[in-house]
């Protein structure tokens, strides 16, 4: 750990609303997140002009945010945009999508009164932002799949840098689909846990998935399932 060697004597101060303290900081457990919505305070506490927004790439730029997001596990980028997501779907902020020069944007407003009312005036045209254009599918709501790594933690248990190694090797030899249906079987039978995963996916490889029902837990033994197991070009018959 780096220690710092204190505040200097003349500093400048971003305020937090009472709000964030009392109710929203108690119900943010992702430190990702919090990171985050910290320096989306800052940065719009810092912006001038009407309306203040932040877009994805600033906060992508910001070296000091995108620092403290890196890990082990994904990369910053990714992390950041999990983060956003998190901050969306907690009501922290609003999400838009805008036109830039034939380009996707992703702007985000604090979730306040007066920013909603901006955010249907820009998505029925009565406001227009420098250099940037409503799109037609604006508003239209999509639901947008966790990654394999999300739905991991989601569904199974914490991603550890060796697991987080063994979903992307995962990806290389298996279609995500797949990935998805083994999680989701693993949870239905729980057993979660990776190795069970694994199972699935490789009996799936060599017997082919049919309608994705896995019967690992059967008492009759396969005579050739350490032939089509993992390692099964070292076993002889």
């Amino acid at each position: 750990m780096k220690q710092v060697t204190g505040f200097p004597a003349k500093m400048q101060f971003t305020p937090l609303p009472n709000f964030f303290f009392s109710t929203l900081l108690p119900q943010i457990s992702d430190i990702a997140e919090l990171k985050t919505t910290l320096h989306i305070f800052w940065a719009l506490y810092h912006k001038r002009g009407y309306p203040r927004f932040i877009t994805y790439r600033e906060l992508l730029g910001n070296k000091s945010l995108m620092s403290s997001l890196k890990g082990a596990t994904r990369p910053p980028d990714e992390v950041l945009h999990h983060a956003l997501e998190m901050a969306t779907k907690r009501g922290t902020v609003l999400h838009m999508v805008l036109d830039r020069d034939g380009m996707p944007e992703d702007i985000y407003f604090l979730n306040t009164e007066s920013d909603r009312q901006i955010m249907a005036k820009i998505q029925n045209g009565e406001l227009n932002l420098s250099g940037l254009k409503a799109k037609e599918q604006t508003l239209i709501e999509t639901e947008e799949q966790p990654d394999i790594f999300t739905l991991y933690e989601q569904n199974i248990g914490m991603l550890t840098p060796m697991i987080a190694e063994e979903l992307r090797d995962a990806l290389k030899v298996y279609p995500e689909t797949w990935i998805r249906d083994a999680i989701k079987e693993a949870v239905n039978q729980n057993k979660r846990k990776w190795s069970y995963i694994s199972a699935i996916l490789e009996r799936w490889s060599a017997e082919g998935k049919g309608n994705g029902t896995y019967r690992g837990d059967s008492k009759k033994t396969d005579p050739d399932k350490y032939i089509k197991g993992k390692y099964g070009h070292m076993v002889r018959r």
